[in-house]
Parts: C-alpha cells; sequence; structure tokens
C-alpha cells in the first residue's frame, strides 16, 4: 500500500507541475500587456519600463517562471489590481466561500443519487427505473443558472421560506475555518448555523442537481451491469437475502467507477460556479476570477489556475488511495 500511494504521489506531483507551466505559457501568450494595463495608456516608455522591471517581466522565460513557482509556494501570489489587494489575501476572503456551497452541494447530489438509484434498482419496478432515468435526464439538462432563478421565484419571492439573493448567511462571532455553518456548530451559535444552512440551501441545490443526475445515470448503469454478473445467480440460488445481495455484493461492486466521477465532480465543485454565484450573489472564487479574467487581472488567474489543478489533483489523489483500500486488485496492479 506506501508503494501504491508513494507512486500516486509521485504522479500527483508530476500533474501539478505541468498544470502550472501550462498556466504559465498560456498566460504569456495571451496578447494583451499587463503592464499596459496597470500603468494605463497615457504611460511614457520610463514608467512602463520601471513597471516592468518591478514585475519581474525582463527576466529571462525560465527565471520568469521559477519566480512564479517559488512565488506561490511561499504565498506571494502577487497583486491583484482589479480589486486593489495582494491576491493571496482577498482569495482567503473567497475560497471558504466557494469550498462550503461546493461540499453541500456535493453532499446533496453524492447521496441523493445513491438513493435514487439504489431504490430504483432495487424494487425491479420499470415504473421506479423510468422515473429515476427521467429525473436525472431532467437534472443533466436543466441550465445551473435557469433553475437558480426558478428556485429564488418559488421559494424566496412566492413562498417565503428561504432567503433571496443575498450572499452567505450572518458571520460566526468565532471566526476559525471560515466556513461559516462548521464555525457556528463548533461555536454552537445554533441560530446562526440554522441562518447558515437556509442560505446555502437554494444556491447548493442549483449546483447538485446537474451532477446528480450524472451519477444517477452512471450508478444505475453500473447496478444493472453486477446485477447481470454470475456470482449474483450462485448468490441467489445459495438462498442469500435479496437484500443482503443487493447491498452487500452488488452495490459496493458498482460503486468504484462511481467514487472516481464523485470525485471529479467534487473538484469541479470546489472551483466554484461563476453563474450561480452571480444569481445569488454569493462572495466565492467563481466570480472573482470572472472579473479578472475580464480585466486581464493575470496574478488572480495564475493563483486560481493552480489551486483549482491543486484541488483535482488532490482529490483525485485520494479517490486513488481510496481504489487500493477498497479493491486490493488494483494496489496489486
Amino acid at each position: 500500500m506506501l508503494a501504491f500511494a508513494a507512486s500516486r504521489l509521485l504522479r500527483a506531483l508530476v500533474t501539478l507541475f505541468g498544470a502550472s507551466l501550462l498556466a504559465f505559457l498560456v498566460l504569456r501568450a495571451m496578447p494583451s500587456n499587463p503592464v499596459r494595463l496597470i500603468v494605463g495608456p497615457f504611460a511614457n516608455d520610463e514608467t512602463i519600463a520601471a513597471m516592468t522591471a518591478k514585475l519581474g517581466l525582463d527576466k529571462p522565460f525560465y527565471v520568469q517562471y521559477v519566480d512564479y513557482l517559488l512565488n506561490f509556494v511561499t504565498g506571494n501570489w502577487g497583486f491583484s489590481f482589479s480589486v486593489g489587494q495582494p491576491v493571496l489575501e482577498h482569495m482567503a476572503l473567497r475560497v471558504p466561500a466557494s469550498i462550503e456551497l461546493a461540499i453541500y452541494a456535493f453532499i446533496i447530489a453524492f447521496l441523493g443519487a445513491v438513493l435514487i438509484s439504489v431504490l430504483a434498482s432495487y424494487s425491479r419496478s420499470r415504473a421506479a427505473d423510468g422515473a429515476a432515468r427521467g429525473f436525472a435526464l431532467l437534472c443533466v439538462g436543466v441550465p445551473p443558472f435557469w433553475l437558480s432563478l426558478v428556485l429564488l421565484i418559488v421559494f424566496f419571492e412566492q413562498l417565503g421560506w428561504l432567503p433571496g439573493p443575498s450572499g452567505r448567511g450572518p458571520s460566526p462571532a468565532t471566526a476559525i475555518t471560515g466556513l461559516y455553518t462548521l464555525d457556528a456548530l463548533i461555536g454552537g451559535q445554533w441560530a446562526g448555523l440554522s441562518e447558515n444552512l437556509r442560505a446555502l440551501t437554494l444556491p447548493a441545490i442549483a449546483l447538485a442537481l446537474g451532477p446528480m443526475g450524472f451519477l444517477i445515470r452512471l450508478l444505475r448503469a453500473n447496478l444493472l451491469d453486477v446485477e447481470s454478473e454470475p456470482f449474483v445467480t450462485v448468490l441467489s440460488a445459495k438462498g442469500v437475502p435479496p437484500i443482503a445481495i443487493h447491498f452487500r455484493h452488488i452495490l459496493p461492486n458498482a460503486f468504484l467507477p462511481t467514487l472516481t466521477a464523485a470525485g471529479l465532480i467534487l473538484a469541479q465543485l470546489l472551483g466554484g460556479s461563476v453563474l450561480v454565484e452571480r444569481v445569488f450573489d454569493w462572495p466565492g472564487i467563481g466570480g472573482y476570477v470572472m472579473d479578472g479574467v475580464l480585466r486581464q487581472d493575470y496574478s488572480a488567474v495564475q493563483a486560481f489556475i493552480l489551486l483549482s489543478a491543486a484541488a483535482y489533483i488532490v482529490v483525485n489523489l485520494i479517490v486513488d488511495l481510496l481504489y487500493g483500500w477498497i479493491d486490493p486488485r488494483i494496489r496489486q496492479s
């Protein structure tokens, strides 16, 4: 298991290095001049040269890349001229909001997909299976921004059950993790916990339904494939109860491919969702990076690309290790 984990970690580091190099090359290849964007269109040559030297853009290409990596590792992510604040400080305010929203959306998507797929498979009812397929297709086909607007109209405007597009709930008195619900839970602030859960409900559902539909289709197909395996017939012939066959033998074997897809979905959600964040005025990372792209704020975009790559790599590394722990054949191969 140790050799398996070491090999996966080495692959993760190589992938992260490749992602950082790709981000660096793509942003340097863009036609716009970041110095001109900073100093303005009327700056003279001396001002441009001074800013170029200050940013290190007059150095050789490979030196710029090494400086970029060293600065990122040491926490110097550059200055975001679009917001007038260091990138690290501004992201530290926004990343927890995106992480919290992503976690709740993932929980809804994953648990909902497992529950619906298992019920449809276990019931062996054509009506239940058709309903599951129809719901999955609807989830995949509905645009998240349109669903966000519909949820706001129904549950905020018409029914008044949940808060509107006002961003996160109240900040807990004790800020430990930056995740408001967790901080409120740690501090025993039950009213704040309730308010933050209510604020999370609509954006989390809007983000979760698309991934839920994809996971339902994937897990349902895997369950049907495993049900047709010969060992299921043998277990049934031996008199093993159907519920034990389904939950102890079919579900674990069908679950591995779904685990990979779930890891990718979680990593994608951690990167933020621009449209959903815009609709709900959620102060996450997606809106900030989109503004950075439009304003050609390279420092913000570079940091986001590397953070997103790191999120994908870490999540996939965890999934690989879980694979090896669940299925020994993977470790041996």
